[in-house]
This record gives C-alpha cells, structure tokens and sequence, in this order.
C-alpha cells in the first residue's frame, strides 16, 4: 500500500528503529500551557503500508505524548498486519489465496462493511474487487479477462466469515490506511492529546499546531511533483488524495492503478481529487470513488454527504472545489 500524495512540513526524521518505531527530534516551540508547563512538539514515526507513517503531537508531558505516539503507531501497524494483500498471514492475503475467511476479526470487518457501503453510495464507483485489473495491468496485460471477476455485490459477509467466488480477490489499499489514521486518532485521544498531525498517506488531526495555527496541508500539483496545487489547512476533518500520477502504467496517465469497475478501464477525465470527510475511512474511500466518477458526479455526492468537500483537478489542470473546502494558493 502507498498512496502518499501530500507534502507536509518536515518533523526532522532520525534513524528508524530496528523492527519498530522511532522517535523523531522534537521542536523547541511551544503552542500554549497544560498542567504540566509549555506543549511542545514530540514526533514519532514507524513503517506501514510500504511508506512511512508519522505523527507529531503537541503536549506538555514527554512520557505521556512517548507512550500516545507509540500507541497510535501500534494501531497503524495492526491494520497493515491484517490488511496487506502481500504480507503472508495477513487476513486479506489468506481471504485472496484461498477464497475464504472464517471468523475474520472485527478490525477487517468493520473495513469490509464500510466498503459495501461506500460501493453501494457510489454506484459502485468504489469496489473493493478490483484486485484481478491490478494483477494484469501491473504485468502490462489486458484487463479485459479480468473484468468478469469484479463485482462487490459477490463478495459474500455473513456470520461465519467472508467469501469470494472462485478467481476473485479484494484490495482494501484504498481505504485501509484512512482508516489506520481514525484508529490513530482515537488512541492517541486516549491518551489526552488534543492536538496532533497523523500522516499515514492520509491525514487526520486534531487542534492546533504550533503557536495555534491550523496544521497545513500542501496539496501536490499532479503534474509537477515539487509544486503545490494549493495549502489546505486542517479542520478537524481528514483528508486524503487519489492521483493518476501515483502508479502510472503510461507516460500521459491515461493507464494508472485507479480502475473503473464497470469498464476495467482507468477513468480518463481526472488527475486528482482531494476529500475532506469526518473520518479518514470515509475520505480515503470517497477520493478513490470520485476519481472514476469525474468532478460532475463527485460534487453531487459530496453535496449531499454532511461535512464532506473536495477539490477535483482534471488532465488540463482545470479545477472544481465544493464550497466548505478552504483551500488557499500556494
């Protein structure tokens, strides 16, 4: 999984541990008092999803901001660990390889439940069964053969586990990193901090950052890696971006790992699209589905979804922004 589509503001990284996470060096600046004297900075990082996850917190109790930062790094972890569709033992690799899952736990459950939803919210826009297209358009063959084998109305839920029909396989790369970072944000409110910047490849945040200025987002132009297509300055929602430019098969992005699911083609009208959503499950899904819906489509869906907005930018850089996005220029 690595769909890292943002540049943040660099946290300085150290030496990454050995089978584990590191810390990274801390800032001196210092956002406002808590009990315990100044916040200051504390960041950690560790690896998932084929990319490096990392996490600034703003607290005054060192310890206390170590052991939410190791926490929430933990829980990215455990959804890389069951998620993954190449690591062996993981839940979706098992699911893949023998078309069945007894007794899957609730994490990948929960994951499995919110893409039937999404996929039924967007007209199957998002389909978690689009796995076979990847195997033959990684390999430069046609997807054609595969397309029979796509659809999430036949990936089969129920009480004792999950099926797949014989050929299928499911990716959950376009959701499961949203949702490490809600599982991230809840531990690390566990562990009292309110305020935080969570970087999984999707974001998520909470309060403030330094000296009480929004954590900011720079969006990446798809078409120029070092160039801003806009800041985005964090409100308490998360964010993710779905990009052509990602893993693209053809030097002009017409061929790219997003796949219609109706056509098993990739869809030919947009570069990017940027979601703001509650949760980063749900921005991480919606950004994948509006790709193949085009920016028409996307801004009705976002229009009648609460607190969600996008920005959409096509192959010719022209641009749509739903109205509660407050992105600035770069």
């Amino acid at each position: 999984m690595q769909r890292r589509t943002f540049l943040s503001a660099s946290i300085g990284a150290g030496a990454m541990a050995a089978g584990g996470w590191s810390l990274l060096r801390p800032a001196a600046g210092s956002l406002a008092r808590g009990p315990a004297g100044p916040l200051r900075l504390h960041a950690g990082a560790d690896l998932a999803f084929g990319t490096v996850v990392s996490i600034k917190v703003l607290h005054d109790d060192a310890r206390q901001a170590e052991l939410a930062l190791a926490d929430a790094l933990a829980e990215a972890r455990r959804v890389d660990a069951l998620m993954s569709i190449y690591r062996p033992g993981s839940e979706v690799h098992t699911l893949n390889r023998d078309g069945r899952l007894a007794r899957p736990r609730a994490h990948l459950l929960a994951v499995l439940d919110e893409a039937n939803r999404l996929a039924a919210q967007t007209g199957g826009a998002f389909d978690i069964t689009v796995q076979p297209l990847w195997e033959r358009a990684r390999t430069g063959q046609s997807r054609a053969p595969a397309l029979p084998l796509v659809g999430w109305r036949r990936m089969r839920l129920d009480g004792a586990g999950v099926t797949l029909d014989p050929g299928m396989a499911i990716t959950l790369n376009g959701i499961a990193q949203g949702y490490a970072v809600d599982l991230a944000r809840a531990a690390l409110q566990a562990r009292g901090i309110r305020h935080a910047l969570i970087d999984a490849g999707e974001f998520g945040a909470l309060g403030a950052g330094e000296n009480g200025r929004p954590w900011m987002l720079g969006v990446r132009d798809p078409r120029q890696a070092s160039a801003y297509a806009g800041l985005l300055p964090m409100d308490g929602r998360a964010v993710a971006t779905s990009g052509d430019y990602a893993t693209a098969f053809t030097p002009d992005f017409s061929k790219h790992h997003i796949f219609d699911p109706a056509t098993g083609d990739s869809p030919a009208e947009l570069a990017a699209v940027t979601v703001a959503a509650p949760s980063g499950i749900l921005a991480d899904g919606l950004s994948t589905a509006c790709m193949v819906l085009g920016a028409r489509r996307s801004l009705a869906l976002a229009a009648g979804m609460p607190g969600v907005d996008l920005v959409a930018i096509d192959k010719k850089g022209r641009r749509w922004q739903s109205p509660g996005l407050a992105l600035r220029p770069a």
